[in-house]
């Protein structure tokens, strides 16, 4: 935890904070807090500061915390990825919303498992957890976009240009390599890659196929390195 994020529901009406749970347990056996320590904080959806400890058990800890700078800001890029297996859902989140995604959009083909829709780590209170284990990773506050579409053909003819910003890219391992984009929204197939179908119907709207080599990737390996290609 390089952020502690706190909540509004934490805050006190005489504007301490207290935390419980996880982020107490994180700092006290993690981090060894104790009164008087200051640690790097934040308001989630807000700025990010200071927050010295005022006093913390095992099971409560008590803080100030004092806003000085806003969070990050989000790169311009849209995220487009077919929905991985549920265990690299998670991964897939964690990266894009560590390397500052704006927007996360996840889409069935015909390669994904029909199954994994009906994984609980879809459910909105599991993203959020995820989201924010990232947030706290990279020192942000402010949550990505988050959107799963069940169907390709409508998210594709209804929904594409509606997210779509700046140069449209392809992962695919056939394309050229991956050059740095001010703005971009990168479409990452499945692990068994995009049929010729869903790929026309990609480069028919703009999209230009980009390679990080002749490799097959698993999903969050080819999020990761697609992304660092692009962003920096």
């Amino acid at each position: 935890m390089n952020l502690l994020l706190l909540e509004k529901e934490d805050f006190n009406s005489d504007g301490t904070a207290v935390v419980r749970g996880r982020r107490c347990r994180q700092l006290v056996d993690v981090i060894r807090a104790t009164p008087g320590k200051i640690c790097k904080a934040g308001i989630l959806g807000g700025k990010c500061g200071s927050a010295e400890i005022l006093s913390i058990t095992s099971d409560a800890c008590h803080l100030n915390f004092t806003p000085e700078k806003e969070p990050p800001a989000k790169r311009p890029i849209v995220l487009i990825a077919a929905l991985p297996r549920p265990q690299s859902l998670c991964k897939v989140l964690h990266c894009a919303t560590t390397m500052g995604v704006r927007k996360i959009c996840f889409i069935h083909t015909f390669k994904v498992e029909k199954s994994y829709w009906a994984s609980p780590r879809l459910s909105e209170s599991a993203v959020r957890d995820e989201l924010i284990l990232a947030l706290e990773q990279c020192g942000d506050t402010v949550f990505p976009e988050v959107a799963f579409f069940r169907a390709f053909k409508p998210f594709i003819e209804d929904e594409l240009e509606k997210i779509a910003i700046g140069k449209r890219l392809l992962g695919d391992p056939a394309g050229t390599p991956a050059e740095f984009q001010d703005a971009a929204t990168l479409a990452i197939g499945p692990e068994g890659g995009f049929t010729d179908y869903e790929k026309q119907a990609f480069y028919q709207r703009g999209f230009l196929p980009v390679s990080l080599g002749d490799r097959i990737l698993r999903t969050e390996f080819a999020v990761a390195g697609l992304l660092a290609r692009i962003s920096y």
